[in-house]
């Protein structure tokens, strides 16, 4: 959408296993999400036939002048998946643009200090990608490779350029296709970002028919990865009406994308808030309660109809007025709660983890480490379950059977109204660990304050410790230590699990 204000920030430098409907049986089959995903109707189904539920995150970087996702400058890749993974988030949505397949393009503005990021030194932005795409399946994230730009330059509003035609498009998408043949961590590709005026849905103009150019590149993709499901996103007007850019789907029940491999599309649409643009129905005296309404005239209708599955791509907001908390309250209800409805949902990726988008902030705060918990708080309804993972890997560092370990928690001092307790993590496996996560969860009402030696999550009353990037390698037998201040004292000593890899 309107990314005044993002493009200039851009450039610079255990889930709850909740019940998928359609799930026969709980013990009588695998988790879902194992293998490639195809459609059936409005649900994306695995490769068993299991509906799953993509409850994800936007993490920016590849498509701006940085070439590769942002934050590496204050932390290592691994860690950033690593608490992803432990907030609940279960897909990764990786923009990029076309300068990636350049020769001459070079990632910048990593930080390989202390041992950060030291399997990307050298690397080019596409190789760096596999990193990232491997870790995330080891994770048992999935992730969906999203085609922003044509270049770090800005956001285009059809899939070609004079610097960058369709048959450049289309060849570095199946490149990228190509690329990931066989690695099912990979779903889809999002085929081109928020097409918008003077792109059309529907009007028999090549030149600007965003649903015939779909086609041409969705056939292209499955022509060597038939396994990839294809998103679609929306354009800005249809039949005189319009909206968010790649927002309006209005046309695609009349038109819809059709490809030669069957049960592969996935309709893609964006909303955003106030503290993106203004829009007509955030003034109507009847908001937030207009808003289903909305939603189901430029794409739900697509979902409710049983047409295809939709998948909202990126939503956001700042979150400082009134009227966006409402919207963003409305938006999740209308999602469908998965504790309710399971699978049987809306799919989507929040906009986004970085907090450096400048109208939207992110998830995390801007060092980076912290997360804006009221934020993510609004979403906790529609996080779903993680997938299995894909164990070791070609393109990243990776677990081992032989690592394990154990964690041992100590009050160092309590004064009633705060303490402060150390934690040791001892390698006890049989082989080195190349990172470690520990767990507790309090009887009282007890807040982390500050952490040392470690980044953490709080989810109500439960605790997430993951390394930081200089202490995460433990040799066999061996241990580190890392500290934290809380709030009240009197917490007494919890229950302390530790994973590690």
């Amino acid at each position: 959408m309107f990314r005044s204000l993002r493009r200039a920030l851009c450039v610079a430098a255990a889930a709850l296993l909740l019940p998928l409907a359609g799930v026969q049986s709980a013990g009588a089959a695998a988790a879902p999400g194992a293998g490639y995903w195809h459609t059936s109707g409005r649900q994306i189904l695995d490769a068993a036939g299991q509906p799953v539920r993509i409850a994800g995150i936007n993490w920016f970087g590849f498509e701006t002048g940085n070439y590769v996702v942002h934050g590496l400058w204050s932390r290592d890749y691994k860690s950033m998946i690593d608490q992803m993974k432990s907030l609940g988030y279960n897909t990764i949505r990786l923009p990029y643009s076309d300068d990636i397949f350049k020769s001459g393009t070079v990632p910048n503005s990593i930080d390989f200090s202390s041992g950060k990021n030291a399997d990307l030194q050298g690397l080019g932005s596409l190789q760096i990608m596999d990193k990232i795409v491997s870790y995330a399946g080891q994770d048992g994230l999935k992730v969906i490779l999203d085609r922003h730009r044509p270049d770090a330059g800005g956001q285009s509003a059809l899939w070609y350029t004079s610097a960058v035609p369709e048959s450049a498009w289309i060849t570095d998408l199946k490149a990228l296709a190509t690329r990931y043949v066989g690695q099912d961590t990979v779903i889809g590709i999002d085929l081109h970002n928020e097409p918008h005026d003077p792109a059309c849905w529907g009007c028999g103009d090549t030149a600007t028919d965003w649903r015939l150019a779909a086609q041409r590149a969705g056939n292209a993709v499955l022509s060597v990865n038939p396994d990839l499901l294809i998103f679609v996103e929306g354009v800005q007007t249809y039949a005189g009406v319009s909206g968010w850019w790649g927002g309006n789907l209005m046309g695609a029940g009349q038109y819809p994308v059709q490809l030669n491999v069957a049960n592969r599309v996935v309709y893609s649409a964006h909303d955003y808030a106030t503290s993106v643009a203004q829009q007509s129905w955030f003034s109507d005296p009847s908001f937030p309660d207009n808003m289903p309404g909305v939603w189901d005239k430029y794409w739900g209708y697509l979902f409710k109809q049983n047409i295809a599955p939709v998948w909202v791509g990126e939503f956001g907001t700042t979150l400082t007025s009134t009227v966006d908390q409402k919207w963003l309250a409305a938006l999740v209800s209308y999602l469908r709660p998965t504790s309710t409805y399971g699978a049987d949902s809306f799919q989507w990726t929040f906009w986004s983890w970085n907090p450096n988008s400048g109208d939207t902030g992110g998830i995390l705060k801007d060092d980076w480490v912290s997360v804006d918990t009221v934020k993510d708080g609004y979403l906790a309804s529609v996080k779903a379950p993680g997938f299995p993972s894909t164990g070791g890997g070609t393109g990243g560092g990776g677990g081992s059977t032989g690592a394990s370990c154990a964690a041992a928690y100590t009050v160092s001092s309590d004064w009633g109204s705060g303490f402060n307790a150390d934690v040791k993590v001892t390698n006890t496996g049989t082989t080195a660990m190349t990172s470690w996560k520990v767990s507790w969860t309090w009887a009282g009402s007890q807040q982390v304050t500050n952490m040392w030696n470690a980044t953490y999550t709080q989810s109500g009353s439960t605790v997430t410790a993951v390394n930081a990037a200089h202490n995460g390698g433990v040799p066999v037998g061996g241990s580190v230590s890392f500290g934290f201040g809380g709030a009240p004292g009197g917490g007494g000593t919890p229950t302390v699990t530790c994973t590690a890899t």
